[in-house]
């Protein structure tokens, strides 16, 4: 008897063993690796994509952004029109028949999508993401284009202009980025004065608030899903929480006249700030800021680090706000997942699936998806950087990258035991489809 029992508990100890064996992550994967990601691969490709971030537009559309890019700025390897990957996207896209972006060939292109512009109508844009399974597209946009379907392409809308009410030419003074940018913000700013019938800036600050508030009101109801920030290419990202009282002062010294100090101007730019992220939680906007590297010879990677918005994503007062920190903060991607940890805290992978090859994109998803998949999106920062190398060939290109790297990163936790190949295409459809859908409550 004593020895079917001692034979008993050494096979249950020998199954306990196997299954712990089999349920423990190893730091390397088994030798199966590559045949693993040939299967989630393939149905990757299946998943349709809610694209988090674009800039939809054709080149010359001046309503694509608040911002532009200042001249001859410098270019990462993978975005010059030198990247053969470019000349795969066209083919892919629209058969183009030539094996490089030479002037005498890219002519056909450029003259394909002159065309389609020409032509009106949404089924241009639709078509494009048809052929890449992109479901639904987040446009960043002054305001929505008449060739963008609305049910395919939700509309994002700008509102750094209301932090620059003052007289600017001090501010524009300091370097060639701020007198390419800050102009813009003022036209934006005017645009939105007369959507709203305010003839010059208000009396007061009451009155200033209550147009800020209103203009976001009025822009939701137009069909805007979120709100978004560039603040970062003017100043820090860290907002500092000042007395109204201050605020109201220095509404009342310069609104009529006069150039600001730094300081006032900032603090006014804090307060203002605040008013605009009380407002979203009172409508429910999530809130969109570019948190990451940024175009320009003057950008501040110090001013741009997610890590600034720290204290307000934080504030209680602000715990009914969603805030969508865009680019994964790039480079400071680690400490990007960590302020998701916040449960109204999200990032996609805009911007950065078409900076870096997939090889440095897989590595990026997979410490992602191993510590918060439920907050990480797909984006493709699509732009037109010029009339050949558009906004289409960097949607191909980003949709490409995210697929393939994403398949690569979940085969590699399949193949160390971290999940099944079954809860991959979960965690895969999170970050590509479902994470957004959520947040944005499928809106159409």
């Amino acid at each position: 008897m004593k020895h079917w029992i001692y034979f008993g508990a050494a096979v249950l100890m020998t199954l306990a063993g196997a299954v712990a064996a089999y349920a423990q992550a190893r730091p390397l994967p088994d030798g199966d690796v590559q045949k693993v990601y040939a299967r989630l691969q393939k149905r990757i490709e299946l998943i349709p994509i809610y694209d988090n971030h674009s800039h939809a537009t054709f080149p010359d559309d001046s309503d694509m952004d608040a911002m532009t890019s200042p001249p001859e700025e410098s270019t990462v390897l993978r975005l010059r029109d030198s990247n053969p990957e470019f000349v795969a996207a066209a083919k892919a896209l629209f058969g183009y028949p030539y094996l490089d972006f030479q002037p005498e060939h890219a002519k056909w292109l450029i003259d394909k999508k002159k065309a389609a512009e020409a032509a009106g109508g949404a089924a241009y844009w639709n078509g494009i993401l048809d052929k890449m399974n992109i479901e639904i597209c987040l446009a960043n946009r002054v305001a929505l284009a008449p060739y963008l379907d609305p049910r395919r392409f939700h509309w994002v809308f700008f509102v750094d202009s209301f932090l620059f009410p003052f007289d600017n030419h001090r501010l524009i003074a300091k370097n060639g980025d701020l007198a390419v940018y800050l102009p813009l913000q003022e036209k934006v700013l005017e645009r939105y004065e007369k959507q709203e019938n305010v003839l010059g800036l208000p009396a007061d600050l009451a009155g200033y608030e209550a147009f800020v508030r209103q203009t976001l009101a009025d822009n939701q109801k137009k069909g805007g899903v979120a709100m978004k920030f560039e603040a970062a290419y003017f100043r820090t990202l860290y907002f500092r929480d000042p007395p109204r009282e201050r605020a109201e002062a220095i509404y009342a010294q310069f609104r009529a006249g006069g150039v600001p100090s730094d300081e006032d101007y900032i603090t006014f730019q804090d307060y203002v700030f605040r008013v605009l992220i009380d407002q979203a939680g009172k409508l429910k906007l999530p809130v969109h800021f570019h948190s990451a590297v940024g175009i320009g010879d003057y950008f501040s990677l110090q001013n741009g680090n997610p890590l600034n918005l720290e204290n307000v994503v934080r504030d209680p007062r602000y715990r009914n706000v969603n805030f969508v920190l865009i680019h994964g903060g790039y480079p400071y991607t680690l400490d990007m997942i960590w302020l998701t940890a916040a449960k109204n805290v999200y990032t996609d992978s805009s911007l950065v699936g078409y900076y870096v090859y997939p090889s440095e994109l897989k590595s990026i998803l997979k410490q992602w998806i191993s510590l918060f998949p439920e907050k990480i999106m797909f984006g493709s920062d699509a732009f037109p950087f010029n009339d050949a190398v558009g906004a289409e060939e960097t949607f191909w290109l980003a949709a490409r990258s995210a697929r393939t790297a994403v398949a690569a990163a979940l085969a590699e936790l399949v193949a160390e035991g971290a999940c099944s190949e079954e809860k991959a295409l979960e965690l895969a459809r999170l970050y590509l489809h479902d994470n957004a859908a959520r947040l944005y409550g499928e809106k159409k």
